[in-house]
């Protein structure tokens, strides 16, 4: 495995020098920020990143207004306390997207919060106390115990919350087998998630940046070269 410096370089080069690449790199809110927030919050981005899954992302964001009517500003004990003709009504409502599956998901991961907090005390101080050099030890309590939370779903509502994380983008693993760490091309057993959050702890201590850092800048030096302008655009 190659050092960090080598892939910083290539991705400065690529998005116009390292001044250009800073711009890229999105605010990291930290551990104290994601403890102070509500758990209609984690709820909603979960339910966020189920919704785009597989569908258009454009749409799930122009109805997003309707999604936090619909599902009461996804409050956690209000969305629980639900009667089944209630949740018909939701499944029928024209302001969302209309997949009973993703709806049911929706209120299971309301159960789901609500049982880490009863266990832990906190969702929020649960999900900031979680260390991130075992961010796959994350990733697969999601994918356990919430419901359609696994994969791609989960890393980006921890992203999406403000949780520092590497998400396992195409070009995040390409970089990473480009620099000759042995995963598959959809990295997704036990052994080569470990060999990601090896690679991934190893890099942070070698150049203190956060891990969201880590994985934006890996994804910028490989693949399709995006011009900055329209990077920070979208």
């Amino acid at each position: 495995m190659s050092g960090f410096e080598s892939i910083f370089e290539r991705a400065a080069e690529r998005k116009g020098g390292n001044a250009a690449l800073q711009t890229l790199l999105p605010d990291v809110a930290g551990s104290d920020a994601v403890a102070q927030l509500d758990e209609s919050r984690f709820l909603a981005e979960m339910s966020r990143c189920i919704f785009q899954a597989g569908f258009v992302w454009r749409v799930i964001e122009q109805k997003w207004p309707g999604f936090e009517t619909v599902f009461n500003g996804f409050d956690v004990e209000t969305l629980l306390a639900l009667a089944s003709e209630e949740i018909d009504e939701i499944a029928q409502d024209q302001r969302i997207v209309r997949n009973r599956q993703k709806i049911n998901a929706v209120l299971a991961n309301a159960r789901f919060i609500e049982e880490v907090a009863l266990e832990a005390g906190s969702f929020a101080g649960f999900i900031a106390d979680w260390p991130e050099s075992d961010l796959v030890g994350l990733f697969e309590l999601l994918k356990k115990r919430g419901s359609r939370l696994g994969g791609m779903s989960g890393q980006r509502f921890l992203r999406n919350v403000g949780k520092d994380t590497f998400v396992l983008t195409a070009d995040v693993v390409r970089a990473l087998k480009e620099n000759r760490v042995e995963i598959s091309a959809n990295p997704s057993s036990k052994r080569d998630l470990s060999a990601i959050q090896a690679t991934f702890n190893a890099w942070h201590y070698e150049t203190g940046l956060p891990y969201t850092h880590l994985s934006k800048i890996a994804a910028f030096s490989v693949g399709k070269n995006i011009e900055p302008e329209r990077l920070n655009h979208h």
